[in-house]
């Protein structure tokens, strides 16, 4: 993956900087915001060692989640032992968790008064578990404040692991599991190198079928070089394996050195491809430019029309 990151940034400078010029008036985001509040937030996450997918990603969201007193925070240190192109998260070694990581958000999430908790991590091949038992604590001390909080955790696909990870992970009884597929198929070598499209697909089946309760979840970017037909079918075996929301967001280069833009969704596009995700069967389905599965996913949550649990199940 070395080797393509590479040619990405010898072969498609000239490419990048095109991309850069054209990119469209949609995709620049004005918001009114408060540094103070902005720099409070870091300062409070480096206070008590903890990481945010907002920062080590460089979500574009970022000032909008710090500046309204959220984050998604990144469990599991902020070294992934992937080497996906799109992302920014630093690839390498990992080590080990930090036991104390639990009581600390724990601390945070108090200190914050946030109502929807959002846990993600780094993917954690070393692990035996892919770190679900460290999940299952974190929602634990979560938990422990008794302050009705949802918590959605947004899970790596615990590949060599699956069956234990979404056992331990089925009794820590979250609001929301999150996995998101990140592109369509025919790409998948190129963009989620080590994964595997169905792997992903039977996890959040998996889960689902022995926590039909539960509302599963999952995500995909697009201008990556898809097929709008190849974005219906990913849709389409979303359903099929019992997913109840999706997230579809257009991808951004984080650098000159990361997979590069093949495609800027317009507007009427995005409005397109939610249509006809709604002619699926979707009654949740989050789509535009700056969606992003953790973005605003309190708003997700309170806007999901299954109200009652019973009828998550999309059978």
């Amino acid at each position: 993956m070395e080797k393509i990151t590479k040619h990405f940034t010898q072969n498609n400078k000239r490419d990048n900087n095109i991309i850069k010029n054209k990119k469209p008036d949609w995709i620049k985001i004005k918001l009114l915001i408060d540094n103070n509040k902005i720099n409070a937030m870091k300062s409070t996450l480096r206070t008590h060692n903890l990481f945010s997918v907002c920062e080590e990603a460089q979500c574009p969201n970022l000032q909008d989640c710090f500046n309204r007193g959220t984050a998604t925070f990144m469990i599991l240190g902020a070294i992934c032992t992937r080497k996906c192109p799109f992302c920014a998260v630093s690839k390498g070694r990992p080590t080990l968790p930090n036991a104390h990581e639990p009581n600390q958000l724990k601390v945070v999430i108090n200190k914050l008064n946030i109502k929807h908790v959002v846990l993600t991590s780094v993917t954690r091949d070393d692990l035996k578990d892919g770190g679900a038992q460290h999940f299952f604590e974190c929602i634990k001390a979560i938990k422990s404040l008794k302050k009705n909080i949802k918590i959605e955790i947004l899970v790596p696909d615990f590949k060599n692991c699956s069956n234990n990870a979404v056992s331990i992970l089925s009794n820590a009884y979250p609001d929301i599991f999150n996995h998101n597929l990140e592109s369509v198929p025919r790409i998948y070598k190129a963009i989620r190198p080590g994964a595997n499209y169905q792997h992903s697909l039977n996890l959040l089946l998996n889960f689902k079928n022995m926590n039909p309760n539960v509302i599963t979840k999952s995500g995909i970017m697009i201008g990556l070089g898809e097929k709008k037909s190849e974005i219906i079918n990913v849709i389409s075996d979303l359903k099929t394996h019992r997913v109840d929301m999706i997230t579809i967001g257009q991808y951004l280069q984080p650098t000159s050195s990361h997979f590069p833009v093949k495609h800027y969704y317009t507007i009427s596009e995005f409005n397109d491809i939610k249509n006809q995700a709604l002619s699926i069967g979707f009654r949740n389905v989050f789509c535009g430019p700056f969606v992003r599965s953790s973005y605003n996913a309190d708003e997700q949550f309170l806007n999901n029309t299954f109200s009652n649990k019973n009828n998550f199940s999309n059978n």
